[in-house]
């Protein structure tokens, strides 16, 4: 409990104050003095710790023994019932006769202060393909071109608006659902033609090391919808999987490593320049793949995971 920051004592104060009374005989004026309050409330002290010794000497809560206004068990049961049903909070108090602030604060207790804590969650799916290359998830994310330490480190926003319209260009990412081995590269876009080339390098860069890719999973973003991205894929003899509309989860672990990009790589340090965020990208990429220990594989890196698969020595 937290004392009153304008309490003359604290706790050992008050011992202190009625042992000089009790056991060294000082009359209650004087250890009052010597306390530095006042005689009445050396008497309320001297008072309670008669009534039950030291524990009685600590603060005590301001709220009251009977609240004169506390709610009766049914109904916050009945609030608990109407809110179930969808209703309001002032369609709940009107329908109860209670104040429309008690039914708020009775339905942030039980937590049902936003109607879509009604909604049932969707379970948890996870899965894990069993090979390298039996299922390789792609995405791109959208980034603005760097000109000059942005607020994002300064926190200073003046002449942001000078440095807008520099232009954007984009991260592709590819990343295999089994070894979680990852290759990324900044495209100019996210358009088809860079959909394509990026999936060009991301299949020669995953055949580098062994992995014979089997299906792509991507969003049903328009470049990957596009009938040239399809005859890449045909072409590669690769089978397509999208994702279901408006569920990204489906897709959760390439929007996984683009949160872990964003966050230890493109927003990490104070580039210049995007010519400098870039050229941070292949020693970032290389210690993801090789270095950083991933929780989901037990706290191996990738590369060990990949090996493993693959039958040779971590």
């Amino acid at each position: 409990m937290n004392i009153d920051k304008n309490a003359r004592l604290s706790f050992h104060g008050r011992v202190l104050l009625v042992k000089r009374i009790i056991d060294e005989h000082w009359k209650i004026a004087e250890a009052a003095e010597a306390a530095g309050t006042s005689a009445r409330t050396a008497s309320k002290w001297l008072a309670r710790f008669r009534a039950g010794g030291e524990r009685m000497l600590h603060d005590r809560s301001s709220a009251p023994a009977r609240p004169k206004h506390k709610l009766s068990a049914e109904t916050v049961a009945a609030i608990e019932v109407l809110r179930r049903q969808r209703l309001t909070g002032q369609a709940i108090a009107d329908r109860l006769a209670v104040p429309r602030s008690t039914v708020g604060n009775v339905l942030r207790r039980l937590g049902l202060g936003r109607l879509e804590a009604l909604e049932a969650k969707p379970p948890i799916l996870r899965y894990e393909r069993e090979k390298p290359g039996e299922l390789i998830h792609i995405d791109s994310k959208k980034l603005g071109k760097i000109d000059g330490i942005g607020h994002r480190i300064t926190g200073d926003r003046h002449g942001q608006s000078s440095k807008r319209g520099i232009g954007w260009e984009a991260l592709h990412v590819a990343i295999d659902d089994a070894s979680r081995l990852a290759y990324t590269e900044i495209m100019p876009d996210e358009t088809k033609e860079s959909a394509n080339a990026f999936l060009q390098n991301a299949l020669a860069f995953f055949r580098r090391h062994g992995v014979r890719v089997e299906r792509i999973m991507s969003d049903n973003g328009s470049a990957y919808k596009s009938h040239a991205f399809r005859d890449l894929l045909k072409d590669e003899g690769l089978r397509h999987v999208r994702t279901r509309p408006y569920t990204p989860r489906t897709n959760g672990k390439a929007e996984r490593f683009i949160q872990t990009s964003l966050r230890e790589w493109i927003y990490a340090a104070p580039y210049q320049s995007s010519a400098e965020r870039i050229k941070a990208m292949s020693p970032w990429i290389d210690g993801y793949n090789t270095a950083r220990a991933h929780s989901a594989l037990n706290r191996q890196t990738p590369w060990q995971r990949l090996n493993n698969l693959l039958g040779n020595d971590s």
